[in-house]
């Protein structure tokens, strides 16, 4: 195949699409494919060497995209490395444009998609400028200062390009990305996230195992040890599993994952979120950090098989412990997690075993025989599966997620699958009262159908169930309720597909040769002629009962409601699809029957008419020679007899009967061209006759039966789609068609039928034509010149046959030509549209009516806008052909686009991906092919602009903007896909629309301009006038639209006006990006495509460009760069002249100020005028200029920066010695010199300069980068303090203003105003504008500002605080380079006002104040800020002002400590120090202040691997101190009350109170360090656990005090910590010696805590065999204590345990219980009254009780199901119905459990028990003593 391919073409094709091959004129394509290519190559190497990217290489690259969509990667290995280098050079261009390079990457991303035609060997692609690209735009310094502007889109644009070039770095690109990265690891800092998200995305992971110890061994053992380290799920865990999911995925058996299974099951448990335990708080940041399920998937399907199969039990394990939460009785928040987990990982391993058995090997690293997946893998895993899925089918979310998890189970294992699918599905159909079971199981069969049809050896007996199945599906098809009638047709459908229905039963005695299996379902197909007949019968009655008249009232619409015409199209396509799949036999009863009843009853034609029409339509399309000759003989004589008398031509309300016949004809008529031609001169007669007609109905009528005849005989189609090539004719000796079923097409013996019109029907289209067409054009041309009347009704009935006529013949019309339109565009390329070649060549001989149609459409459209424009009707038709004309070649887009998406939909139900290859059905290939052949035709983007177009698009410009507003918008619609189809058009149109918004036009109407505001507008999908990425058109619409607010149409009293123009400036906000202004091609690029000219096959025929011509490229490159910046310039200068305008409306000045603020840029100043005005507009009457402006200062000030000079320092040299060898992170000698050291401050000039300053708080932590970025001494940066002479002149005028009093004094008067009262927070736009001043002018402004800022501080309003704090962050931040003495000057100013700041704080500032002290220490060096940390430790605490200012001021510090991490370990310890005294503050707020204090100050104190212990506070240390102090808690035994009076009274407290106050600042530290740090102290927390359970409450109950409260929110917390392996024998410890506390409180709370705890570290405890005996021990224990609560308890730990298999149910312990059970109890004696206790010994019932709750516990364990040792645990039990309470009560309690939750399915579980169990059971269920 391939050879003989490569011989035409002369090259071997990558992999082009195969359907090109089964078109009917596959043979020209390869020519035609060539000739394309050549021309791409040749252009768009071209176009690179001339520079030109626009239009030039934008244009062949979309050649080439779409070049792709016809034809697949049809180029050779040569061309297709060079045509990716040459996109990846263009892509990394520096300050390409970027919705250019997004365009590129797109198309780059598409030919890297099939990484299997290229190995790493064919092809090298560098990392770093992908990561520059990265960097420079999602991590972007000036985006969020206004200057850039990036689509929202770029971002998944970005990372899908990485991951398409990262097969192919480099093998030394791992090394370079860690030693890039690695220093960047600093868990405290938000580089962390940015490192880990880098390493996920770039590094490789698929190197072939030689070089894998360049690959992940490099960094797989750091990774992962991070990874088990981390406890508290930080934002970059997520990234973490992303990318181990990958490497194990692509390095299946190369890496040993056994030591990390059970964590890894116990993080994806945990990732779920599932509710357990009574009262559960979960920690906000689980839920939006958790595991992605498609990577999580991902990396459990990698981890399954292998030698030790360790995965599969856990992964059973996990199912088995989450199944109950599938029930569809469980809804949670959860339950979306759980179905796309259960969706995902059964199509996971499917793909994983294509990969490993039936996959083409290629260069990809194979998985070792040792590691594949065995049968009995499969089978386990399939097993582990079958019961949540099972459970899912009836979710409340729907059961698609289950039919598609069945789908792809049921193609490894069908035996396991399809019989229990099939136990559900057959009573779900005999049911009546539960439609919900009928649409799931249905819905889930159609999954497995095809598994189910085809047999096979795993499951021969399948076959034998789908005649069952399809009888009993018929009562589906039911009229009353849709969604059952819906599912039953797709069911049926489904299996007609799948089965030729043929009548093979005779082959049961003529051949001997069968099955047993074979001969019963020959003898069962004998069956078939009856399924169809039934089914008939039911579409009959189907019918019958949904007529008009018995569906609507007579004043109800007459149209088809959206649920007629959903069960019209299922009834017509499941029909159509059986009388495909029928034998011939079964067919002529089908058809005699179906013309019975449609020749025998009248229709109505809205309704049922048309659902009969379309059966008949399906029986004559099967085969049309005997249902034609049935139908169009039967239907011409109705007609011609009723339309014998001539009056009723011109009746109003035409006779039933005519309009039913010549419905029925109109449909049966779609047919095979061919088939028709014996019929024509009947047909043509009767449109003769009926075209005419007066009824608008019939006439309607008419011209769907002309539409149907010229279609049917012009267009190229496929005339069968039965599943067997050549039908079921054969004889049953020699064809058996029951070995058909379910059999897939044959991709390349498909022997499609082409219809492909001949020449005698090529000319009786235009027979028709000539006789029908040709006289309406006639008359309306004579009506257009005025020669002859029309009324409206014969204009509109012309044009509707017109229209007719042009949608049947459009595929032979040839396109309008006409004149190219020169001059839009200059190129130094040839920009030529190409023609496809769609099966017919035009007929050039013949008159071209398009164009006929054309001239005539124009002339009666000026006539009717000229004198009766309010004929809207005939608008809308001239609207809709004019459409045609342009764009209809025999299909329409959104017909297509619905197509492809159904074929889709059905392919994906019906694919089988375990094989793959495109083993699809027959029918569905057919499909594709036809699908194929329509996007050709469909293919018209980049046709050349021509004046025919241009006169029409200037129509449609007119009538866009014409009266009636419906009129407008269809319209418009079609405006803007025309101008989505033709090069260049909008250039030429934009001018015309901005004519209506000209300000001195006085005859516009308010009409027009609305209509023009629309075209600009655009719709959703296309083109946007107002907003084209360029500024030849910018420069044009933007200051149009602004100037419009002048005009005299504009009125801002109508909303619809108002409203556009908020639309507009909204959608330009929305969709505008960044604008290039210069840009250039590097030369490597331009080498590329000179390869890409002079190489490869086929050769380019287009020369390489001479120098001349390559001189001519650099000089227009430069040309388009300076026409850029002056462009620029001007749009800039046009909307400042409008802005200047003082009749301008307020609205559109806005919008002209909102259209400048988008002109700002980082590669080009802003033009001083406009400089000038946003700095007047600071002080704007309007708040809203005024946020505009303070956005666009900030961000003209970092326009205005003047760069500092950086130079490369060798860490090693700054701190005089060697790094260390290894990875060694946290503090160590080398990075001590960091550090903040009070002892040797940089307090002198001399001291500040020889310091070397690190800003960054990363850079040390983790390692040392090869070179460190660091400023040059000041003496080489640029001068600080220049004077105004030294300035540029934009500086000036900033200068000026900033130091004018009164400018001042107006600016700070509005910040210090209040915007929303309540809601206004600290501003980062103001404080970036502030900061930007102090950096550029140094300390110019603070002698004009110092004043006011003394004034406000004072001032205790909470918007006069925040303006200062936001002028004092920008003020610290800008300081940043200033000379020692003015830092020191500043400081000195600075103190005494933070002193009076801080001492002012109110509730409503504090916040506002940490901010800002926050913002100003982020990314400074500490020892640069030390007045500032000297003057915050002074004394946080000293209760001066209250406890208030206390809690305040710690915040304030807190703010600045976190942002400096691990380098002010001294400050940490001074403030440590200092707090703990204080520890025993009264005040709550305080208290929960210093409590989160706490956290920060230990948060450096992290238990990661590699890392050093830390110079910071350690929790170990201050744990002891703690528990010292809590000793008169622990020791003494009476509960802690909380009976502090809150007040400080007089004289020292005694030690137990003091304590009690420590234990509650304790408390809080514990809350609030569980969702913020790292690693969580187990060890340390262990201590406190006692004193915790002895406090905690039992009840859920608001009313307990805080102390209480908090307790019980710390253990909740604390147990759904992930607990270490190591640690688990300390966690057990603690609690059993609670368990034997003298509180039962305690005893019952460790019960709770052992439930989540258990659960959240399931596989971590279950790997540890002595763990869970402990557990088991304990909660026995507990079963037999002497306080009630704790027992029941117990009991219910106890079943939660057996019911998530943690426990399991065996012989020991159920003897346990009925040991326990059988304890006697003494019998009652006769009581006399009055006798006061009831004498049995407590030991005894409690011990009983216990044996019973045992049992109880085991029964409630399985509440879905009835396990084999449940009915004689049931009569047990009942035996103890009778006894003392408290036992009866649980009894009864367990029985009434055990009914709700079995009730549902009694009728299978029913079948568990004996009769004589069911009898008792029954008997106890319903028996007096149940309700008593």
């Amino acid at each position: 195949m391939k050879e003989d391919v490569s011989e035409k073409l002369g090259f071997v094709p990558q992999k082009d699409i195969v359907y090109n091959k089964l078109l009917p004129y596959a043979d020209i394509l390869d020519e035609e494919s060539n000739d394309i290519l050549r021309k791409i190559k040749g252009n768009l190497g071209r176009a690179v060497q001339l520079r030109e990217i626009w239009p030039g290489v934008l244009f062949w690259t979309r050649k080439l995209s779409t070049y792709m969509r016809l034809y697949g990667r049809k180029f050779s290995k040569e061309d297709h490395v060079l045509f990716i280098k040459l996109l990846y050079e263009l892509i990394t261009i520096d300050k390409l444009e970027i919705s250019m390079m997004q365009g590129l990457a797109r198309l780059l991303i598409n030919l890297l998609k099939k990484r299997e035609l290229l190995s790493r060997e064919d092809l090298e692609l560098p990392w770093r400028p992908l990561y520059e690209l990265q960097d420079r735009i999602l991590y972007s310094k000036t985006e969020h200062l206004g200057l850039n502007w990036f689509p929202n889109s770029v971002e998944n644009v970005l990372k899908t390009l990485v991951k398409s070039c990262r097969p192919y770095f480099p093998e030394s690109a791992t090394q370079e990305m860690l030693e890039e990265w690695r220093p960047l690891l600093c868990p405290f800092d938000v580089t962390m996230q940015r490192a880990i998200g880098y390493f996920e995305l770039f590094l490789p992971t698929t190197l072939p195992p030689e070089l894998h110890h360049k690959g992940f061994k490099l960094w797989f053992d750091e990774l992962i040890s991070l990874w088990v380290a981390v406890q508290n799920l930080p934002g970059w865990e997520v990234h973490l599993v992303n990318l181990f999911a990958r490497l194990a995925n692509d390095n299946i058996g190369y890496i040993d994952w056994d030591p990390y299974i059970p964590k890894i099951f116990t993080r994806i448990l945990r990732s779920l979120n599932l509710p357990v335990g009574t009262s559960q708080m979960l920690v906000p940041r689980y839920l939006t950090n958790a595991y992605d399920v498609g990577h999580v998937v991902l990396w459990v399907s990698a981890l399954l098989g292998g030698p030790t199969k360790q995965a599969q039990a856990q992964l059973s394990g996990l199912f088995n412990s989450i199944t109950s939460f599938f029930h569809p009785s469980n809804h949670g928040r959860w339950l979306m997690k759980l179905m796309k987990l259960l969706q995902r990982l059964p199509a996971s391993v499917v793909r994983r075993l294509h990969r490993e058995r039936y996959r083409k090997p290629t260069w990809l690293t194979p998985v070792p025989d040792s590691h594949k997946m065995t049968e009995a893998d499969i089978t386990a895993f399939v097993e582990s599966m079958m019961q949540p899925v099972l459970l899912a089918m009836f979710s409340k979310t729907g059961s698609l997620d289950a039919a598609q998890a069945l789908q792809n189970l049921a193609l490894m294992r069908p035996e396991l699958v399809i019989p229990p699918v099939l136990e559900k599905t057959y009573p779900a159909m005999e049911t009546l009262t539960e439609p919900h079971q009928l649409t799931a199981t249905l819905s889930c069969m159609i999954g497995v159908a095809r598994s189910l049809v085809s047999g096979g050896q795993r499951f021969p007996e399948g076959p034998t169930h789908m005649l069952p199945l399809l009888m009993r599906a018929l009562p589906g098809v039911d009229p009353n309720d849709f969604s059952k009638c819906m599912i039953t047709f797709q069911f049926i459908a489904t299996f007609a597909t799948l089965v030729p229905l043929v009548d093979c039963s005779s082959a049961v005695h003529e051949r001997s040769d069968l099955t047993e299996v074979e001969r019963e379902m020959c003898s069962a197909s004998a069956e078939f002629e009856d399924f169809v007949l039934q089914f008939m019968d039911r579409c009959f009655a189907l019918i019958d009962s949904s007529t008009l008249e018995q569906t609507r009232e007579e004043t109800e619409t007459e149209k088809m409601t959206h649920l007629e015409s959903l069960v019209e199209l299922g009834l017509s396509s499941t029909f159509s699809t059986i009388l495909t799949q029928c034998s011939i036999d079964i067919f002529k009863v089908a058809l005699e029957k179906v013309f019975n009843f449609a020749t025998t009853n009248i229709f109505e034609t809205r309704v049922a008419g048309r659902m009969v029409a379309d059966m008949c339509r399906a029986a004559s399309k099967c085969h049309p020679a005997q249902s034609l000759k049935l139908f169009v003989p039967h239907c011409c004589n109705a007609i011609n007899q009723i339309a014998v008398n001539e009056e009723v031509l011109s009746e109003e309300e035409l006779d039933k009967e005519l309009l039913w016949n010549l419905q029925l004809l109109s449909e049966v008529t779609r047919v095979d061209g061919d088939k028709i031609l014996p019929y024509c001169t009947q047909l043509v007669q009767i449109l003769q006759l009926t075209l005419h007609l007066k009824c608008k109905q019939g006439y309607t009528l008419a011209c769907n039966l002309l539409h149907h005849i010229l279609r049917s005989t012009a267009l190229i189609y496929p005339t069968e789609y039965c599943s067997v090539p050549g039908g079921f004719q054969q004889s049953t000796q020699d064809y058996l068609p029951i070995k058909d079923w379910g059999r897939p097409g044959d991709l390349w013996n498909l022997n499609i039928q082409w219809h492909v019109p001949s020449v005698e029907e090529t000319r009786f289209v235009f027979y028709v034509l000539d006789l029908i067409l040709q006289p309406e054009l006639l008359r309306l041309q004579r009506y257009a010149q005025g020669e002859q009347d029309m009324t409206r009704d014969d204009v509109l009935q012309s044009l509707s046959i017109v229209q007719h006529c042009l949608l049947g013949a459009g595929s032979l019309l040839p396109l309008l030509q006409g004149e190219p339109i020169p001059e839009l565009v200059t190129s130094l390329v040839n920009l030529g549209e190409t023609n496809l070649f769609t099966g017919m060549a035009d007929d050039v001989s013949r008159e071209n009516y398009r164009d006929a149609i054309c001239r005539v459409m124009r002339q009666l459209l000026h006539h009717i806008l000229e004198h009766s424009e309010d004929d809207t009707k005939s608008l809308f038709s001239i609207i809709k052909i004019i459409s045609d004309l342009l764009h209809f070649k025999g299909s329409h887009k959104h017909e297509f686009d619905s197509r492809w998406k159904s074929f889709n939909l059905v392919k994906k139900s019906m694919e089988n991906r375990l094989h793959g290859r495109k083993q699809h059905i027959r029918a569905l290939l057919i499909d594709r092919v036809m699908l194929q052949h329509e996007l050709r035709k469909l293919t018209v983007e980049g046709c050349e602009y021509r004046s025919i177009h241009q006169e029409l698009m200037r129509d449609l410009l007119r009538l866009s903007t014409s009266t009636y507003s419906q009129v407008r918008s269809r319209a418009q619609s079609v405006l803007f896909t025309a101008l989505g189809t033709y090069n260049f058009c909008c250039r030429d149109l934009i001018p015309r629309v901005l004519e209506f918004l000209e300000p001195d036009r006085a005859d516009v109407t308010q009409q027009q301009f609305k209509g023009a505001l629309y075209c600009l507008l655009g719709n959703h999908s296309g083109v946007c006038l107002a907003n084209l990425h360029d500024w030849d058109c910018i420069t044009l619409t933007w200051p149009a639209i602004v100037r419009s607010g002048l005009s005299s149409a504009m009125s801002l009293e109508k909303p619809s006006i108002v409203r556009l123009f908020d639309d507009l400036a909204d959608k330009v906000h929305r969709q505008y990006e960044t604008i290039g202004i210069e840009v250039a091609i590097p030369s490597a690029c331009r080498a590329v495509a000179v390869q890409l000219q002079t190489s490869g096959v086929p050769l380019p025929q287009d020369p390489v460009p001479s120098d001349k011509e390559e001189a001519e490229g650099l000089r227009k490159q430069e040309e388009k760069n300076l026409d850029s910046v002056q462009k620029y310039e001007s749009l800039v200068g046009e909307l400042l002249d409008c802005l200047n305008d003082r009749n301008m409306p307020w609205k559109f000045e806005h919008n002209a100020i909102g259209f400048m603020s988008l002109l700002l840029r980082d590669d080009h100043p802003l033009p001083s005028p406009a400089v000038l005005f946003f700095v007047k507009s600071l002080n704007h009457d309007s708040l809203l200029v005024r946020k505009l402006a303070i956005s666009a200062v900030a961000g003209i000030m970092k326009q205005l920066k003047r760069p500092h000079k950086k130079v490369p320092v060798s860490p090693n040299e700054l701190c005089g010695l060697k790094e260390p060898a290894g990875i060694i992170a946290g503090d160590r000698p080398d990075n001590q010199w960091l550090q903040y050291n009070s002892s040797s401050l940089p307090r002198t000039q001399q001291d500040w300069e020889g310091c070397t300053f690190v800003e960054k708080t990363h850079w040390g932590y983790y390692s040392w980068p090869q070179k460190l970025m660091m400023y040059s001494p000041s003496e080489e940066q640029p001068k600080q303090g220049l004077t105004r002479e030294e300035m540029t002149e934009r500086e000036q005028i900033i200068y000026d203003h900033f130091s004018d009093p009164v400018f001042i004094n107006q600016l700070i008067e509005f910040l210090s105003l209040e915007d929303r009262k309540g809601k206004d927070k600290f501003s980062p736009r103001r404080f970036c504008l502030f900061k930007g001043l102090f950096r550029n002018f140094n300390d110019a402004f603070l002698p004009v500002l110092k004043p006011h800022m003394e004034r406000l501080v004072a001032d205790t309003h909470e918007s006069k605080q925040r303006c200062v704090a936001e002028i004092t962050s920008g003020l610290i931040r800008g300081s940043k380079h200033w000379s020692y003495g003015k830092v020191e000057r500043l400081w000195e100013q600075l103190c005494p006002l933070l002193r009076t700041a801080l001492n002012n704080i109110t509730v409503e500032t504090y916040a506002d104040w940490g901010t800002c002290i926050a913002t100003a220490c982020e990314s400074r060096d500490p020892r640069k800020l030390h007045w500032l940390f000297e003057m915050l430790m002074e004394s946080p605490v000293n209760g001066e002002g209250g406890s208030f200012v206390d809690a305040c001021r710690l915040y304030v510090l807190q703010g600045g400590l976190a942002q400096q991490e691990w380098r002010v370990p001294e400050l940490l310890h001074r403030l440590l120090q200092y707090l703990e005294p204080k520890l025993t503050q009264v005040y709550k707020n305080v208290r929960e202040r210093i409590g989160s204090v706490l956290t920060y100050i230990f948060m450096i104190d992290v238990n990661l691997p590699y890392t050093q212990p830390t110079a910071s506070p350690r929790i170990k240390e201050f744990t002891e101190r703690v528990l010292m102090r809590l000793k008169p808690l622990t020791e003494g035994d009476e509960e802690i009350q909380n009976h502090v009076v809150e007040e400080n009274e007089v004289g020292e407290q005694d030690e137990r109170t003091q304590a009690i106050k420590l234990l509650k600042t304790v408390l809080k530290w514990l809350m609030a360090s569980a969702g913020r740090s790292f690693s969580t102290a187990v060890p340390e927390q262990l201590q406190l656990l006692p004193l915790l359970f002895k406090i905690a409450p039992v009840e859920n109950d608001d009313s307990y005090d805080e102390l209480k409260r908090d307790a019980k929110t710390c253990l909740s917390l604390m147990s759904q910590g992930l607990l270490y392996t190591e640690q688990i024998p300390l966690v057990l410890l603690a609690l059993q010696e609670i368990a034997g506390s003298s509180s039962w409180h305690a005893r019952y709370t460790v019960l709770t805590y052992l439930q989540i705890m258990v659960f959240y570290n399931l596989f971590t405890f279950m790997s540890d065999q002595g763990a869970v005996n402990d557990v088991r021990a304990l909660v026995i224990r507990l079963l037999e204590d002497e306080q009630l609560e704790v027992r029941e308890m117990a009991a219910t730990t106890l079943s939660g345990f057996l019911q998530c298999n943690f426990l399991s149910i065996e012989g020991p312990m159920q003897n346990h219980f009925e040991a326990l059970c059988k304890t006697r109890l003494p019998k009652k004696r006769k009581r006399e009254l009055g006798s006061v206790v009831d004498t049995i010994p407590s030991g005894d019932l409690v011990r009983r009780h216990a044996g019973v709750l045992g049992l109880s516990a085991c029964i409630l364990s399985s509440p879905y199901d009835v396990p084999t040792w449940m009915p004689q645990l049931l009569m047990n039990l009942s035996a103890h119905l009778n006894d003392t309470q408290p036992i009866e009560m649980t009894v009864k309690k367990t029985l009434s459990n055990f009914r709700r939750t079995h009730h549902d399915n009694w009728q299978e579980h029913k079948q568990q028990f004996t009769d004589d169990q069911l009898l008792v059971l029954t008997d106890l269920l319903v028996s007096p003593c149940y309700y008593a």
